[in-house]
């Protein structure tokens, strides 16, 4: 069967290269005997393997020496509770720009651990902007304030960050993390999902600045939640997920081949003008989103009516393209253009989107 054009915000679609180079390697890893798959995560192939994986990450990103890189579980949602246990104590205000249907769920669990405060929300206007930070807007002894860089539901991300004075900054980059460069010596602590730009499901990947190792961590707080633990141990106090760090090493090893970040955040926007420039002279295809917060990520938009959407998704997936419907929370249309989408897979919406608009329906 032919590969799809998949649009998923997630798990999405890997560059091709790295697929065959996984499908290669699959049964038998190099000299190991085995598959990542089988191999110890003690063994000295996996050992090179993480090891290699990090080096490669902290080159793409221009990681500082004084952050730490940890490859974690449980998935960006683990975040959601585990930063409050280990950068606040019980009872700490914690500050959330609630952004959008998984910022709001961060600062619902935050508001299991201490006084969750939201500093400004974007809800009024459906999520479609995203509202300026001042430091003067926050309170200076808040334990830190959390942004979700990206909103794959909503298509809206920060392009200039907040102003937090001494806040640590917390950010959820998950749908961007690769996709374009990210200053990360503006933050204190990143997180990302892998299943989007990084990889496959059941990684979750942060860079968080190591003097934050050292806040005194609650006592009642598990040992497989706490940061330090992680680090001490090289993301090994357990079995890690082996094959989805694996996978990930092998994106980065194609990001940096390919050129860097600089490079795929050139051809993402490229994408991402193109797909805009077509919804912005339509006539019925429409995004809402505000145009300095349009994300290059995930393109949202909406027909008149949810006859034509379904109409119009129908007839996508008829031409090789799927995962295209809007999330339930936002309904419409969602077009996620991650690094592995290629530019002609942008073209082929395109066309369908323009024939879809002259009466076509196949």
């Amino acid at each position: 069967m032919k590969r799809v054009y998949n649009f998923s915000a997630g798990p999405s679609m890997l560059p091709l290269p790295v697929l065959e180079r996984a499908q290669k390697d699959l049964v038998v890893y190099g000299d190991a005997g085995c598959s990542v798959m089988e191999m110890s995560h003690r063994s000295k192939p996996f050992a090179a393997i993480i090891e290699n994986a990090e080096a490669s990450l902290r080159r793409l990103m221009k990681i500082p020496d004084d952050y730490a890189v940890l490859f974690l579980q449980g998935g960006a949602s683990m975040q959601f509770s585990e930063i409050p246990m280990n950068l606040a104590r019980q009872g700490d205000t914690m500050l959330y720009a609630v952004t959008g249907n998984f910022a709001n769920k961060a600062m619902q669990e935050g508001a299991r651990w201490g006084n969750a405060v939201a500093v400004t929300t974007s809800k009024a206007d459906g999520f479609h902007h995203i509202p300026k930070i001042t430091a003067d807007m926050l309170d200076q002894n808040a334990a830190f304030l959390h942004i979700t860089g990206n909103n794959t539901v909503f298509g809206t991300t920060y392009n200039t960050l907040p102003e937090t004075g001494k806040v640590p900054l917390v950010a959820d980059w998950s749908s961007v993390i690769l996709g374009k460069e990210i200053d990360v010596a503006a933050h204190d602590f990143i997180y990302a999902g892998a299943q989007k730009n990084m990889g496959i499901a059941g990684l979750t990947v942060v860079i968080m600045k190591k003097a934050l190792l050292e806040r005194e961590v609650d006592p009642i707080v598990p040992t497989m939640l706490r940061y330090k633990i992680a680090a001490d141990n090289g993301s090994m106090y357990n079995t890690p997920p082996c094959f989805a760090i694996y996978m990930a090493g092998l994106v980065f090893e194609y990001l940096e081949q390919e050129g860097g970040l600089a490079v795929q955040e050139a051809k993402n926007r490229k994408k991402a003008e193109l797909l805009y420039g077509v919804l912005d002279a339509s006539p019925i295809f429409k995004n809402a989103v505000a145009e300095e917060d349009r994300s290059i990520t995930n393109v949202t938009f909406t027909l008149p009516t949810e006859e034509e959407t379904k109409a119009f998704l129908a007839m996508a997936e008829g031409r090789g393209m799927t995962n295209l419907k809007g999330h339930k929370v936002a309904g419409g249309c969602r077009a996620s253009l991650y690094n592995g989408m290629p530019y002609e897979g942008v073209e082929t919406l395109v066309e369908c989107i323009k024939d879809f608009e002259q009466g076509l329906r196949k």
